[in-house]
């Protein structure tokens, strides 16, 4: 088969096609022919060699796709060749085939073809564990997100907002800017242009919940952003990974400040995650409230250009590989 292998720590020159053996559904497993796969910030991660994949996993990047079910193995009960399904690996999606535990799967909904399919999984799962599960945002409540314009960034805008939130959320240009005011932001904070601590002080006072990629440089400023009984809640730190922490704010506001990664989470719980998201986003995404963004589209042979695509930080929503 067909797939795209990270030839060294390196720019997006490393990222090479090559001839690999098919994957084989173990017991529990499911193969899927891909149709497409997603492109994160983790496969940017692992190409310059920050970020290697878990003991055991496949060495190829990718993180989520999209296809149909093209082998099935042992054990696995309930599904059928054929169906069309995105998923969340823990790596080998930029490949034609790939396998993955049956519970880390959803079957698409009619009214979502592969390309839209294959943005959706690994963002929607992120949101959902981070803003709902650890942010634990509820309706009424006001939430600052970071990177609003990303895949990220505009599935947590729109979900939020279905949930009954106020929405901020801060970007890199005033186009940017429009996008999330389209997809439901209340406020969108050009950092460029404007402090997002300063718009969050004299619009709304405070936030509730803040989804953060920017680490270190933000400590401070989403530290002073929150109510009392605020969650700070990174899932990156694109800007640095360290920053200084006023520890008696926390104490006296009893904030929290927490994170996580998906990608090394154990098989069970990214099941548990998995069944919670199609419980309360696939009827979302099913009657059409909820919405992928795709920002653009490249055929594998090309994902060093999908990749300098995310690193232009032009994008608005998801950038994905087609097979």
């Amino acid at each position: 088969m067909r797939a795209i292998e990270i030839d060294g720590k390196g720019g997006p020159e490393v990222l090479r096609l090559v001839e690999r053996p098919v994957p084989r559904p173990g017991p529990g497993e499911v193969q899927i022919r891909v149709a497409a796969a997603g492109v994160n910030g983790a496969d940017l991660a692992q190409r310059r060699g920050v970020y290697p994949p878990p003991e055991g996993a496949s060495d190829l990047p990718g993180l989520e796709v999209a296809g149909t079910i093209s082998s099935i193995g042992e054990g696995v009960e309930g599904l059928a060749l054929g169906e069309r399904v995105c998923a969340l690996l823990v790596g080998g999606g930029y490949a034609e085939f790939c396998t993955v535990p049956a519970g880390q799967m959803l079957r698409l909904p009619q009214n979502v073809d592969t390309i839209e399919g294959a943005g959706l999984i690994e963002t929607v799962a992120t949101v959902w564990a981070n803003v709902f599960e650890a942010g634990r945002l509820r309706a009424g409540e006001k939430l600052l997100v970071h990177g609003g314009a990303s895949g990220i960034g505009t599935t947590a805008i729109q979900l939020a907002k279905l949930m009954g939130a106020t929405v901020f959320a801060t970007c890199g240009s005033g186009e940017k800017a429009e996008r999330c005011r389209d997809l439901g932001a209340d406020r969108a904070i050009n950092y460029r242009t404007e402090s997002f601590a300063e718009v969050i002080r004299a619009e709304a006072g405070d936030v509730d919940v803040i989804l953060d990629i920017i680490g270190g440089p933000y400590l401070g400023d989403n530290i002073g952003s929150l109510a009392r009984g605020g969650r700070l809640v990174f899932i990156a730190f694109s800007g640095g990974r360290m920053g200084q922490l006023d520890i008696a704010r926390v104490m006296m506001n009893g904030l929290t400040v927490t994170g996580s990664t998906l990608r090394s989470r154990p098989v069970a719980e990214k099941a548990r995650l998995i069944a919670a998201v199609r419980e309360h986003v696939w009827p979302l995404l099913a009657s059409g409230a909820f919405q992928p963004v795709i920002d653009s589209r490249f055929p594998l042979e090309r994902a060093a250009d999908a990749h300098r695509r995310m690193e232009a930080s032009g994008h608005v929503g998801k950038i994905v590989l087609t097979l």
